[in-house]
């Protein structure tokens, strides 16, 4: 069976954010977000958006050497950043995260394939050029995919 697949084009880092804050709007305790994106995709730009969008007043940045931060707004948001856990990604008690009360951002969330939530959102970004975002989203399980046919982002409804 085809995984179904949304998928948007972007320019610049305010779009992106704005797109994830709107996103963030329909999240909800649990929902998890596994991103993938090389370096420079936007993977932190937009979690920041995300991050805004749930009410979040710190500064959002890559959890790169932390692997994970904790955000507190409407929802919780954990944010981490797997690229360097290794092959134990257990001994962080990352189930506490992933089956908790806050919205869970997972970046390069493929290297840790084997204890992802079955049900998910993925959120692939890729550069198209200098300014231009490729955004897709594939759902997984019924929550997300519902989730996907009630968001509408329209690029230009922004500030």
């Amino acid at each position: 069976m085809k995984e179904m697949s949304y998928t948007w084009r972007l320019t610049g880092a305010q779009e992106t954010q704005r797109f994830a804050e709107q996103l963030a709007s329909l999240l909800e305790p649990g929902d998890f977000l596994a991103m993938e994106g090389d370096l420079g995709a936007g993977k932190t730009t937009f979690t920041q958006g995300l991050a805004k969008g749930l009410g979040v007043r710190q500064v959002v940045n890559s959890p790169t050497f932390t692997i994970i931060k904790e955000y507190q707004g409407r929802l919780p948001l954990y944010h981490m950043d797997v690229y360097r856990v290794g092959d134990d990604p257990d001994s962080l008690g990352l189930d506490d995260y992933f089956f908790g009360e806050g919205v869970c951002v997972v970046e390069w969330a493929s290297l840790i394939e084997d204890v992802l939530p079955t049900d998910r959102m993925t959120v692939f970004l890729r550069r198209e050029g200098e300014e231009q975002r490729m955004i897709e989203l594939v759902p997984q399980g019924n929550r997300y995919v519902k989730l996907c046919k009630e968001f509408d982002f329209d690029a230009r409804t922004g500030d």
